[in-house]
Formats: C-alpha cells, sequence, structure tokens
C-alpha cells in the first residue's frame, strides 16, 4: 500500500455548470478548501443538490473540469469509489464481482473468501446478482472496494433508498471494516444521523453556490456509534447550534 504521509489537500476555487437553455450558468461550488488527514473519515453533507456528489467527482480526478486543485499527498495513493448504485455485473457471481477490483495473478484474490465472510455473503458468494436483495448488493460493493486495499475510499450515498434496519447494518459493517483497516474515507449523505454515526469530521455544504458552512469533530467513541440515544445526541449538538 503507497503510504499516504501528507493530508488530502482539496482547493475548489470554482466549479459551474453551463448554461442550457434559458437558463444561467449555475455556480455548484465557489472557494471549497479544505484537508483531509490521513486514515480520517469525513463526511460531505448538506441539502440535495448542493454539489456534495460534484466535489466528490472533482477530489476522484472523474470531473476535470474546475478552476482550482486537488492534491492527494505524496507517492501514488490507490483509489477506490463506491457509488449509490452497486454497479455489480449482472453475469457475474458475487464472487467473481469482487475479484473484478483485484488484476490477474494479485496475491490479495487469497483474501477474498475471508472478506466475503466479514460482509455476511458467504450463502451467496456463488449467486448473481439479480437472485440478491439490494442490501446484499451493496455488501458486495463494500466488499469489493476494501478488497482494493485503497489509501482513499470515496463513497457517493452508498446507502440510500434502503429500508432502516438494512441502511442501519450496513452502517455498522463499515464502521467494523474501518477500524479493522483504517483508510482515508470521504463519504457522501444528505442524512445527518448518518453523517454522525459515521463521520470523524463532518463538512457541511450550504445550498446554492456552495461553501462550506460547518466544520466538526465528532465526538463518539466506536461503540458510541451504534448506540442511536448517543448518535442523536451528537447529531442535535452539531446541527442544532448553527
Amino acid at each position: 500500500m503507497a503510504e499516504v504521509v501528507e493530508p488530502l489537500r482539496v482547493r475548489v476555487t470554482r466549479k459551474t455548470f453551463a448554461a442550457v437553455g434559458e437558463r444561467d450558468e449555475n455556480v455548484v461550488l465557489r472557494n471549497v478548501s479544505f484537508d483531509v488527514a490521513p486514515r480520517s473519515f469525513v463526511v460531505l453533507t448538506g441539502p440535495s443538490g448542493c454539489g456534495k456528489s460534484t466535489l466528490l467527482n472533482i477530489i476522484a480526478g472523474l470531473d476535470k473540469d474546475f478552476e482550482g486543485s486537488i492534491s492527494l499527498g505524496h507517492g501514488d495513493p490507490k483509489m477506490a469509489f463506491i457509488f449509490q448504485a452497486p454497479r455489480l455485473l449482472p453475469w457475474r457471481t458475487v464472487e467473481e464481482n469482487i475479484a473484478l477490483a483485484l488484476p490477474d495473478g494479485d496475491p490479495r484474490h487469497a483474501l477474498i473468501p475471508e472478506m466475503i465472510e466479514r460482509v455476511g455473503l458467504q450463502e451467496a458468494a456463488k449467486a448473481y446478482p439479480e437472485r440478491i436483495s439490494l442490501g446484499m448488493q451493496r455488501r458486495a460493493a463494500l466488499a469489493r472496494g476494501f478488497i482494493l486495499e485503497p489509501d482513499i475510499l470515496m463513497m457517493d450515498e452508498p446507502f440510500v433508498s434502503l429500508d432502516d434496519p438494512t441502511a442501519q447494518s450496513l452502517r455498522e459493517l463499515l464502521i467494523g471494516l474501518w477500524h479493522r483497516r483504517p483508510v482515508t474515507v470521504l463519504f457522501v449523505t444528505h442524512d445527518r444521523s448518518e453523517a454522525v454515526m459515521l463521520g470523524t469530521r463532518i463538512l457541511r455544504l450550504a445550498p446554492g453556490s456552495a461553501t462550506i458552512i460547518q466544520d466538526e469533530t465528532v465526538n463518539l467513541s466506536p461503540q458510541d456509534r451504534t448506540d442511536r440515544d448517543k448518535v442523536q445526541a451528537e447529531r442535535k449538538r452539531i446541527f442544532e447550534t448553527v
């Protein structure tokens, strides 16, 4: 694994979408600047349409049409991206979809059975995506992201549209995976409780031409993060005092 010894540095001066028809040019991001310490779990939150996913795409290098700069730190850090949709290939089994993340002959192929067990998909390893639930598909997407052993993991609302018990179990799974192998995580969500449960730090974006209006450290232990009362108390402290 490439050693990330410097913080990830984000400097987005301006990001716009071109005018379409009678609509004026849309300024999506303006003067967004922050650093991310290695192996921290940073949550980008804010209302729908505030530019969270756009910012994540810029950091991941998927959108290069912006003013500013992104520095990923020294070396050549490996990145993985988990999207809203699990993006599993329907003609490959769960096990084969996870293996797709790795080059042929990579020694990490030997770790796939352990990863499948860790995410609770032993019984579904040979199943095709259409035969398993959306929650199980998202477990497979998590496994595929972590099997890469990335230095930086981007996650764009990976638990959206799930029922609450399924989403909660996946959040707890993610907490366990991350504590077992901490990587730098940038996680997008509009769900404030999810932001508090998962993040070590929360960056809150304003609606409109988004800037960062709040930068908070989350004061919860790993054990506290599965206690709904403690999560809600911390949520209230962070979001209802601004």
